[in-house]
């Protein structure tokens, strides 16, 4: 394999490396002390403890502008000064303690949200408890209570404001840290190409460094390649790199290694893909033998309870939305039935639980049903590398204005409530596929049958990321086993309220 781009150095007479085309890379050369350490950015930690205290001051100034003194006799009294400021130091001292003030890479408000809800209810335990200990006043719950609800609501608003601010700089490239990825093959090349997809994740490739790299792609092809033996500190000043990514290469153990120490001892924060990533999940558990590490992976089970559960909830939330949009649904048929005519619903076979075959119902918006072949084939062959799919040629058929708007807030997928109701599929989990795809599919796309060891879904979690409609369909696979394998009640919480807004806004799968 061929390096794309060749390495940008020059190496002077004392082995250091002088770099070319820095400016199209990164900043101005970084000469003397200055290149031992990367800049530390600090911004989000300043912003969020600001805000945070600013929040806590006017909850507290709520409280007690609404607390009277003294407060008549069956009324809550205002809460005494140093209980107030306990309860405030107690929260930032949590949120310091679990990481909230530390940038994360997704700037997930519903993951953002989570710990802020659970640490402030922490902290107004805290304080009850110490002043039931030190006092036992009449009004302890009352008065914590009081104060924790505005508390909470403008620390919640606060975070919003600061995850705003944060994703807005990251995509300016104001608040990016610059990335070093170790390994430029196919791993370490869709890591950059990812990171470069989603610059709200905050961490900009700068750089590979690799011996044997692959052909660049069109994604990272711009990315320069440097040798392993290029002096790290001297990138590090160059290109200002705070963060390195290690990714699959050829690169020994005892090289990666060594590059990995030298890398701390430059305090730049290091991410690591694992070997086995597609085992990997959001739930390990790291215990040691001596030095070695085991690393526990707990999967979800499939069929555990947990899962029963959930589908026993699918099925009561399912029927009782029918009952709810019964009207809509009414109007919707009407509005097909005039612009389509008969037949109102369109049925057709998809694999779901285990590879087992069920009619999806859809609301009809096209003006023909595609009965010779299908709208999407010539997707479906792209996934295949240009092998067909089907006998029969693809088909553009018209879809109706009703079927537009029925499209654009995926109202066309109503019926499909029955479908779960039914227990065909779930109202979280992988879209389901076609038949005659699937059959293709199982065999020559990479763990596409995995995908069918829960029931398939109105809404998944490749769907909230972007993957609908006719996008690669490995990505989709990739995400869809993610979920199956790492799923929780909150995955699905969170799939949920970012389906709605998806679905406001318009934009159909």
């Amino acid at each position: 394999m061929t390096s794309s781009p060749v390495p940008r150095t020059l190496l002077d007479e004392d082995g250091s490396a002088t770099f070319l085309d820095v400016d199209e890379y990164g900043p101005a050369p970084v000469t003397g002390e200055d290149r031992a350490r990367p800049p530390k950015r600090r911004g989000y930690t300043r912003a969020a403890l600001t805000v945070d205290a600013t929040m806590l001051a006017a909850a507290t100034l709520i409280v007690f502008a609404f607390s009277p003194t003294p407060a008549p006799t069956g009324v809550v009294p205002q809460e005494p000064v140093i209980w107030s400021l306990s309860f405030s130091l107690a929260i930032l001292g949590l949120f310091a303690f679990h990481g909230l003030y530390s940038a994360p890479m997704r700037l997930d408000v519903l993951d953002v949200l989570r710990p802020v809800i659970s640490q402030t209810a922490l902290a107004a335990t805290l304080v009850m408890a110490a002043r039931v200990i030190a006092t036992n006043d009449t009004w302890v719950a009352a008065e914590t209570v009081r104060h924790w609800v505005p508390a909470l609501l403008l620390l919640a608003a606060g975070r919003v404001i600061v995850l705003w601010w944060e994703s807005r700089a990251r995509r300016h490239g104001d608040a990016s840290r610059r990335t070093l990825v170790v390994g430029a093959g196919r791993v370490g090349r869709l890591a950059a190409a990812r990171l470069r997809a989603q610059p709200e994740l905050g961490l900009r490739p700068i750089a590979f460094l690799d011996d044997s790299p692959m052909d660049g792609d069109e994604a990272t092809a711009d990315l320069p390649v440097f040798p392993l033996e290029a002096d790290l500190e001297t990138l590090v000043g160059e290109f200002g790199i705070s963060h390195v990514i290690i990714a699959f290469s050829l690169t020994r153990h005892e090289d990666l290694l060594e590059l990995s120490r030298k890398a701390s001892e430059l305090g730049l924060t290091i991410s690591m893909v694992p070997r086995l990533f597609e085992l990997e999940g959001e739930r390990v558990a790291i215990d040691h033998l001596g030095g070695l590490p085991l690393v526990g992976i707990r999967h979800s089970d499939p069929r555990g309870w947990k899962v029963r559960l959930k589908y026993g909830f699918d099925r009561g939330v399912s029927g009782v939305a029918l009952l709810l949009l019964l009207p809509g649904l009414v109007v919707v048929a009407l509005a097909v039935r005039i612009s389509l005519g008969s037949p109102i619903l369109f049925r057709q076979r998809r694999v779901g639980l285990d590879g087992r075959e069920f009619d999806i119902l859809k609301f009809r918006t096209l003006a023909a049903a595609p009965e010779g072949g299908e709208a999407d084939a010539e997707w479906a062959s792209r996934q295949l590398g240009g092998a067909p799919v089907a006998d029969h040629a693809p088909l553009h058929l018209r879809v109706t204005r009703v079927g537009r708007i029925l499209r654009r807030y995926s109202a066309d997928e109503l019926p499909q409530l029955w479908n779960v109701l039914r227990g065909d599929m779930s109202l979280i989990g992988p879209r389901p596929e076609r038949v005659a795809y699937a059959d293709r599919f199982n065999g020559e796309v990479y763990r596409y049958a995995d995908r069918h060891r829960l029931k398939c879904g109105l809404t998944g979690w490749a769907q909230i990321h972007g993957l609908r409609g006719q996008t690669p369909l490995d990505e989709r696979v990739e995400w869809d086993n993610h979920y199956i394998e790492n799923w929780t009640l909150w995955m699905d919480f969170k799939i949920l309220m970012r389906t709605i807004p998806v679905a406001l806004r318009g934009g159909h799968e």
